[in-house]
């Protein structure tokens, strides 16, 4: 009888442990229905099983913190390699190691400790009017905080985190005194307040509000691509610009979507395998078609909207800088009067 009991309870014991390793549970900051496609296939390749929870990335990472060690979450993606640093400095992330994953992310994509990835490219660069910005295709960011930029520029509100990054990464390449210094000639440059979403900056250049406006490629992709005619017809009139393209300039902004596995992961070998799949080039195409953002494998076709924005350089920032230099971010858009 005791045998037979011992017997039982190995049983038990290894289905358990089979069923454990058979799912990866995923908390997302992401929300765009490809996404779910791309982890069906995962399940399909794999036969590991993807447990989904949708949430905002500071939501999710509070949630992450209040689970404690008894959080099933496995993986955190968010947007934004400053919300990633919000996530590191809550210590809710482990570091990990993939040789698959170093062949395929270049360095300046990844976590100096290992403790994230990117998964997809975003550019903030520059969306104009080409009929009213003279030689438009040769601007730089620091051009917008020239006199003759007066009342011409447009860009959403200080708190966004896509606007602290570009900060915060000018900050790691030229300096916090002259990013300060920039910051404050480009507000006495707006021709507006501070209102809305980049697609909204957008609209406001098409419609004569602003020569140029500070946006991500991915806003104007979507306004070709999707199906509101007036946004269309609104971006058949801008042109997306890539700053600071000189033989000499450092290239321009470069943001990423990303994730990290979780510290108190139940799953972490699927996990690693999960952030592997992600950065394959059949699992890239999702992340091209969601969203039109440029694929963190550079082996990956890009869309063909991205195509027409032609090539552009970037700059050899570490991400990981923009999350590091947030604060100081912060603090140089109010001392600039940045709402």
């Amino acid at each position: 009888m005791k045998s037979t009991l011992l017997s039982l309870f190995a049983v038990a014991m290894l289905f358990m442990s089979c069923s454990s390793q058979e799912e990866v549970n995923v908390y997302s900051a992401r929300h765009y229905d490809t996404d779910q496609q791309l982890y069906d296939e995962f399940t399909e390749k794999t036969g590991i099983e993807v447990n989904l929870i949708e949430g905002g990335s500071d939501e999710l990472i509070e949630r992450v913190r209040s689970e404690g060690i008894n959080s099933p979450a496995d993986i955190l993606i968010t947007v934004d390699a400053g919300r990633l640093w919000r996530a590191e400095e809550a210590d809710i992330l482990q570091s990990f190691e993939s040789d698959v994953i170093n062949e395929r992310v270049p360095s300046e994509f990844r976590h100096p400790d290992g403790l994230w990835i990117g998964l997809s490219k975003r550019v903030r660069g520059l969306v104009v009017n080409p009929d009213a910005v003279e030689n438009h295709e040769e601007l730089n960011y620091e051009d917008l905080a020239e006199p003759r930029f007066e009342g011409r520029v447009c860009v959403r509100s200080s708190n966004n985190i896509y606007n602290q990054s570009l900060i915060a990464s000018m900050v790691e390449t030229i300096g916090a005194e002259a990013t300060e210094e920039w910051a404050t000639g480009l507000v006495n440059n707006f021709a507006r307040d501070p209102q809305g979403g980049d697609r909204d900056q957008i609209r406001a250049v098409a419609a004569g509000v602003c020569d140029v406006a500070i946006a991500n490629h991915y806003y104007l992709a979507v306004m070709i691509t999707g199906g509101d005619e007036a946004d269309q017809e609104a971006a058949s009139q801008v042109e997306f610009v890539f700053p600071n393209q000189g033989e000499d300039e450092r290239g321009a902004h470069i943001n990423i979507s990303g994730a990290g596995i979780l510290k108190n992961s139940p799953n972490k070998q699927n996990a690693v395998r999960f952030l592997e799949y992600l950065t394959t080039e059949d699992a890239q195409k999702y992340f091209i078609s969601g969203n039109n953002e440029y694929p963190i494998n550079d082996d990956a076709e890009i869309a063909e909207v991205l195509q027409s924005f032609g090539e552009y350089k970037s700059d050899a920032v570490n991400v990981s800088a923009l999350g590091r230099n947030n604060p100081e971010a912060i603090q140089i858009m109010d001392r600039a009067g940045w709402q």
